[in-house]
């Protein structure tokens, strides 16, 4: 499993980072209309444990170092629907690994949704270090990326895995996997 470190092309540290989530409403069909919700989501670990979630029903970690930024139901406007901030200097030592994930609430699979896409962006300058069309993935969820606090700072090790799971609740017990 390959780790980049969070450094920029000049060496300097990546401490704030964003995961955004964005995909186009549901089509209205005459009989049929379902709405799609896909919800960001960072799964904090300390070794196996689970010691914190930010998603849309927990908009913050007990700390603020990571925050979910506003639950979106439908898909609506442009770009990110939904964004989660994380400041990787404020995280708690007791957190070692932040997974980053996407499910969908409403049970469609990725590939049922228009244009799905997540991805992970240095928030001080909009560069974006990992991005993923979702679309081809016949599952409920994606877990994009594993970032891995070392004795040299943090890690970031792409994952890009699919998995079913409609809510994050659902996906934790999924994710020892990718604790490693």
């Amino acid at each position: 499993m390959d780790f980049l470190p969070l450094i920029t092309d000049s060496s300097e540290r990546i401490d704030f980072l964003m995961m955004g989530l964005g995909w186009d409403p549901a089509r209205r069909r005459v009989f049929r209309h379902r709405e799609i919700d896909l919800n960001a989501t960072a799964l904090l670990f300390g070794g196996q444990q689970l010691v914190d979630a930010v998603y849309h029903e927990q908009l913050s970690s007990r700390d603020g170092s990571v925050r979910h930024l506003g639950d979106s139901v439908t898909g609506d406007g442009k770009g990110d629907n939904e964004v989660i901030s994380i400041d990787i200097t404020r995280v708690p030592a007791v957190v070692d690994r932040i997974i980053l994930l996407v499910t969908c609430y409403t049970g469609q699979t990725l590939a049922e949704v228009d244009n799905p896409f997540c991805r992970l962006v240095d928030a001080r300058n909009g560069v974006e270090l990992l991005r993923h069309d979702l679309s081809p993935y016949t599952t409920s969820g994606f877990v994009l990326a594993v970032l891995v606090r070392g004795e040299h700072g943090w890690r970031l090790r792409e994952v890009a895995d699919s998995i079913n799971a409609q809510h994050p609740v659902e996906a934790v017990p999924r994710m020892g996997g990718y604790l490693a």
